[in-house]
């Protein structure tokens, strides 16, 4: 068995919140209670008393909520807990009946002088804002919401960078009870349609243009064609990025932040106490393979859940300063912002994670005393390539936590990370999605890290790993299940009135439990190894790869830079096929194919070495920066996909098509 590479000292241990967390269920519950001292004792009690562990959740991270004298402010905490996917949605399951509050006002807790958000781009440091700005400007724009008539259910949406005034306009939206939904201005105007189109929202957020790598970037001529088909529009409001006084080019409704706010003055601040599954967020799958989902997340689900990730697996206190880099297209932007109800400062950065100059983050890590640092598998393999040493170079010793999710961390980054950023410090792989906007397998502050492996499974979360047949399998590679109920399901699809296609989303593979799609193992000592997404997997002569166990292998190698690997049908069969982008002047050669070849065969097994090993300019990745293999595998075949606009660089997918080199 491998040796960790990190291992929390007593004192991490004694002043865990999960340490106090778990004295105070103790004190609460002595009698079922009685064998958990540590994090993986405590998911078992978690799962064998999931409405004592709910509640007791409530109750540690201060919820917020409308109390009732001699009462407990719900009137049970799970109803319907015996079943995942009911032939109705309206039949349950369902969480905290009775209890009313409002996420906005659990974010907004604190109205102080505190540093609430630092905001960056790729000029550096912005804008901060306290506490109490905050909430201030919240008060303005939400008063500016409900003198428009916008009020609970209606959508607001926003087509914004990942700056101050997108947390603000989703706090405003959420405190009127209206339904708050973003995409990134990277997307272009038919994916914003795809997505905005159909939950046809009320007011539009928006913005004239971003910075990336050095560019920037005019939105106005997406936004007026966006605007100009969703006729329900009662509103847009135009942030300035690019510009101080942007010219909206005869945008219908428009006007600015400033003159939209100033329609709010003096209004007062207050909150919507509205059912624990309220609508809050609605955020989109991918949309690779057809128009995206509309996911409906409850606004006491997504505060609990993440409150529960935050304060027990992430370890954040209002000390804290957490920043995680994302857009507001990306789960984890929803998951960033609720840091705010712990009162922790929120850093935000707002560009390319390598630009203007490659250490651009960690300046940001440095020069802000980030504690928390989340970003990206693939930021961290980048990082290494480019040679980046930030321990060598920064002031990290704020840091104590970094984060890495988006896809599989391969064991070497994790070595790259106590090499070259800091030793020690907990490196924590998460994992979960925007189905369930939080994640089945995250951290631990109490335990050790091993390389390659995610150290926990979520407390309360029910996650198993099947075989084709349902049985539960422990050391070998399956399918990620969920067996049990957890508040951050969403509470619907839209435009989904019986549930049809949230059932078939989730639950008929295996009839009755949540399939998440990923491939993957649990191991024995009780944390999980991802291999990738369980309908990209290869399965050349009946044996089953997930694609993450050739990524590891080849991106060690300092002449790639990504790579994608498919499976081709080929003659009865389908054979391994990998396509590797390379430093600017490397060819692939007959000797770089072998070296290839030998690392994977190495780290895996023979049946993992790919067959054909072909050079691309560059890789398709979906907006959110993830790499597309299904699409890949569907150029090649010759197959049309269907969603392009749901691509960040749609022209890769030509690389592919009609290759000689696949031929034979």
């Amino acid at each position: 068995m491998t040796s960790p590479i990190w291992t929390p000292t007593p004192s991490d241990i004694a002043r865990a919140n999960v340490t106090a967390f778990i004295a105070a269920i103790r004190a609460r519950h002595p009698v079922t209670t009685a064998s958990v001292h540590d994090m993986r004792q405590l998911h078992a009690w978690s799962l064998q008393e999931p409405e004592a562990f709910w509640a007791e959740v409530w109750r540690f991270t201060g919820v917020v909520s409308v109390e009732r004298a001699g009462h407990e402010p719900w009137d049970a905490v799970g109803i319907g807990l015996d079943r995942m996917a009911p032939p109705d949605p309206r039949q349950g399951p369902a969480w905290f009946p009775g209890a009313r509050l409002n996420f906005a006002e659990n974010l907004l807790r604190f109205r102080d002088d505190r540093l609430a958000i630092a905001a960056w781009d790729e000029r550096g440091p912005q804008r901060r804002w306290s506490y109490a700005d905050l909430a201030a400007e919240v008060a303005r724009i939400a008063g500016a919401l409900r003198r428009l008539g916008v009020g609970s259910g209606d959508r607001v949406a926003g087509f914004l960078p990942n700056i101050p005034e997108a947390i603000i306009a989703m706090l405003a939206t959420a405190s009127i009870g209206a339904i708050w939904s973003s995409c990134s201005p990277d997307f272009g105007a038919k994916g914003v349609l795809d997505r905005f189109g159909q939950i046809e929202p009320t007011v539009l957020f928006a913005t004239d243009g971003y910075r990336y790598a050095g560019k920037e970037i005019d939105c106005r001529d997406r936004i007026h064609e966006v605007v100009a088909r969703l006729p329900g529009l009662k509103a847009v409001v135009g942030i300035p990025v690019l510009r101080p006084a942007p010219d909206w080019r005869g945008v219908p409704g428009a006007s600015s932040w400033d003159a939209f706010a100033e329609r709010g003055a003096g209004v007062p601040l207050t909150f919507e106490q509205l059912p624990f599954d309220h609508p809050l967020y609605i955020l989109y799958s991918s949309g690779t393979t057809g128009l995206p989902k509309c996911l409906v997340h409850g606004a006491g689900g997504t505060l609990l859940q993440h409150l529960k990730e935050l304060v027990l697996h992430t370890d954040l206190t209002r000390d804290d300063r957490i920043f995680y880099f994302t857009t507001c297209g990306w789960m984890m932007w929803n998951w960033l912002v609720t840091s705010l109800a712990v009162g922790a400062t929120v850093v935000l950065y707002d560009g390319a994670p390598l630009a203007p100059t490659p250490s651009i983050l960690w300046d940001l890590a440095a020069r802000e005393g980030v504690t928390i640092f989340g970003t990206s598998a693939k930021y961290l393999s980048l990082s290494e390539k480019e040679g980046l040493a930030p321990g060598a170079t920064h002031d990290l010793s704020a840091l104590r936590t970094i984060l890495s999710t988006g896809s599989p961390l391969a064991a070497p980054s994790y070595d790259y990370v106590h090499d070259a950023i800091k030793d020690p410090v907990r490196l924590s792989s998460i994992s979960g999605g925007t189905d369930i906007v939080s994640c089945f397998a995250l951290g631990d502050p109490t335990g050790p890290v091993h390389r390659g492996e995610l150290q926990a499974l979520g407390l309360g979360m029910a996650v198993e790993v099947w075989d084709p047949a349902g049985n539960a399998v422990i050391g070998e590679p399956g399918e990620l299940v969920c067996t049990a109920p957890f508040p951050s399901m969403p509470v619907r699809f839209w435009n989904d009135p019986d549930g049809a296609r949230y059932r078939a989303a989730y639950f008929e593979h295996f009839p009755g439990v949540w399939r998440h799609g990923d491939w993957a193992e649990r191991t024995a000592r009780g944390g999980l190894v991802i291999y990738g997404r369980s309908d990209a997997t290869l399965n050349p002569g009946g044996v089953r790869i997930g694609t993450a166990e050739i990524y590891r292998q080849v991106e060690t190698l300092d002449e790639v830079i990504e790579s994608v690997v498919v499976a081709q049908e080929w003659k009865d069969d389908v054979r391994v096929v990998l396509f590797v982008r390379l430093r600017p002047g490397v060819v692939l050669d007959d000797a770089l194919r072998e070296r290839i070849r030998a690392a994977v065969r190495a780290g895996t097994s023979p049946h993992h070495v790919p067959r054909k090993i072909v050079q691309v300019a560059d890789i398709p990745r979906t907006i959110s920066g993830k790499i597309t293999e299904l699409a890949v595998r569907n150029v090649i075949h010759g197959r049309p996909v269907q969603n392009t606009d749901a691509l960040a660089n749609p022209a890769a997918l030509e690389l592919f098509r009609d290759l000689p080199a696949l031929r034979d």
